[in-house]
């Protein structure tokens, strides 16, 4: 199976992370065992022989895996020539000779597929082969209607192969479909189809766009697009006041800020929904970095008015603040998604004991991320006499204060600390209470935030669980549940965890227990004993001197 071979080769050897150069490597050695294992050898290494694979070595199916990986290793390579062209332009002409290269083996290993020996289904891969490495030489070239025509004989292959076989291989040919999609639609945008223009900009929010060539080439027909609709683009209005925008990539990116907020509400799920936070914040931040180099160059040009040089300082530093206040609220409305989705995962049960799950410490940093970027808020230039403002984002501060404190709470309850739980559950009703009297006269500022009345029904409920528990010392389902079985055998309790993989039935290691000491004696009589005298028993010693060694010399003595 041709598709299947390329996918798997791809995915193990360098292409899941983008490295057509480590990719490239493995098909030379493949191709190098292959051509040893077959004997078929172009020359040695003193002159090359180029030698053709023909239609009577068909009877080794390898012959075939042979072609294709040439075709592969120029593809390959002209991916990698595609990654160095960014930076050295020239690299381009070797780019499309080796695109060539490998639309010319495609078309050799389908001549070689149309054998009676090959079956249908590899025949109709090849043709698929074929046609998208025709279709990547044309879309290179801007042959767009050819282009578009090789890309859709591949696509049109891949769905009837798709209908024909099992659902595993299915998978793989729906994924080829959609990897050939966007190259579609972008030919049918530059041949003229206008509609094909949002088809695109709604897979690149929603899916990432496609892969390789064709993800720079969506970035740029975006930004060129983008770029056409900002040169009518002049104010943007916020709360109440006309915010200039002077600068090309502001413009850019205030005009796709609608297109960013439209894909994150209708996103399939988490995952993505994340993924696109992080592609309008990194888009947030390169503006930004633009605004303050305009800004600063704008502080160094000393040969235009004072007066004009104030003005445009006024501009850059408005603008600057409407994009940090853009950035701010970004991140705050992505960590509260992240929280949701994190306190739903909270409340479903551990099924895998081995597998570490949230905890209320990995909300509690959300929190604190939310109220730190909501204090930036609070101090941006320009917003410090809007009374209304400082009071809506003081009130979201109250909410996401509640629900930190909440889980800070939960945390403590967790190592059994009841007293600083059941403090702090009291704070959270405080801070609670507070929001649900402020918020009559900023019913508005409510609309897009947790809902306080919830908080505070889980927290009377934990409350009072909290109160039994810390007089009973214990869980608060049963009271003896930490103790081991065999400590308990009198009280009836279904406990789950005796039947689970670490059931409780004693404890272990025992505790220590009391044991008599070995007695220790001590003589108490022995300073009022009188022993009997020993003199007589004792050696004495002779009296010496001189004499005595005098009779030693010369042996009188002995």
């Amino acid at each position: 199976c041709v598709n299947v071979i390329i996918k798997d080769s791809q995915q193990q050897h360098g292409l899941r992370h983008g490295d057509y150069q480590r990719y490239r490597g493995y098909c030379s050695r493949r191709l190098r065992r292959l051509r040893k294992t077959l004997g078929f050898k172009c020359g040695n290494r003193h002159k090359f022989t180029g030698k053709k694979v023909t239609v009577e070595m068909l009877s080794d199916n390898r012959y075939l895996l042979l072609v294709l990986m040439e075709a592969e290793r120029a593809w390959s390579y002209s991916m990698q020539l595609k990654q160095e062209a960014n930076t050295e332009p020239r690299k381009r002409f070797h780019l499309l000779s080796r695109l060539r290269k490998a639309a010319k083996h495609g078309e050799r290993l389908e001549k070689l597929c149309e054998s009676p020996r090959v079956d249908a289904k590899t025949k109709l891969e090849a043709q698929a082969y074929t046609s998208y490495l025709s279709g990547m030489v044309r879309f290179e070239l801007q042959e767009w209607k050819d282009a578009m025509e090789a890309f859709n004989k591949c696509k049109t292959i891949y769905e009837k192969l798709a209908s024909a076989f099992t659902e595993e291989l299915a998978v793989l040919y729906h994924q080829r479909v959609e990897e050939i999609s966007p190259n579609i639609r972008y030919c049918a945008y530059n041949i003229g189809d206008q509609n094909a223009m949002n088809e695109l900009m709604q897979m690149r929010l929603s899916a990432g766009g496609g892969g390789g060539m064709m993800a720079e080439k969506l970035e740029a027909l975006i930004t060129q697009t983008r770029a056409k609709q900002a040169a009518t683009m002049s104010e943007v209005e916020w709360r109440g006041r006309t915010v200039p925008v002077k600068i090309d990539k502001a413009r850019i990116f205030l005009l796709g800020l609608g297109d960013n907020e439209a894909a994150i509400a209708q996103a399939a799920n988490e995952e993505t929904k994340e993924r696109l936070y992080e592609t309008l914040l990194a888009e947030c931040r390169d503006t930004i970095q633009a605004v303050r180099e305009e800004l600063k160059t704008e502080s160094y040009r000393h040969d235009c008015l004072v007066f004009d040089l104030c003005l445009c300082m006024y501009v850059c530093v408005s603008l600057h603040s409407y994009l940090t206040y853009i950035k701010l609220w970004t991140v705050v409305k992505r960590n509260e998604s992240m929280a949701h989705m994190l306190q739903a995962k909270l409340k479903e049960p551990q099924t895998d004991e081995n597998k570490r799950g949230p905890r209320p410490q990995d909300l509690i940093r959300l929190y604190d991320i939310i109220l730190q970027s909501l204090a930036e808020l609070s101090t941006l230039q320009g917003l410090e006499e809007d009374h209304t403002f400082q009071k809506e984002v003081a009130l979201k501060m109250l909410v996401y204060k509640a629900y930190r404190c909440f889980f800070i709470a939960q945390s403590y309850v967790l190592v059994k600390k009841w007293s600083e739980a059941l403090v702090l559950y009291e704070r959270v009703l405080k801070y609670a209470k507070e929001v649900q009297s402020k918020a009559k006269s900023l019913n508005n500022s409510l609309k897009d935030l947790p809902d306080v009345q919830e908080l505070i029904t889980e927290v009377n409920a934990e409350k009072y669980s909290l109160q039994a528990a810390a007089i009973l010392g214990g869980c608060l389902t049963c009271k003896g549940s930490h103790f081991p079985l065999c400590e308990r055998l009198e009280t009836f309790h279904l406990d789950p965890t005796l039947v689970g993989k670490q059931p409780n039935l004693v404890q272990f290691p025992p505790d220590f227990q009391p044991i008599p000491c070995k007695p220790l004696f001590f003589d108490l009589a022995l300073n009022h004993v009188a022993f009997p005298p020993l003199d007589d028993k004792v050696e004495q010693k002779g009296k010496g001197g001189l004499t005595g060694y005098i009779k030693g010399i010369f042996g009188f003595g002995s």
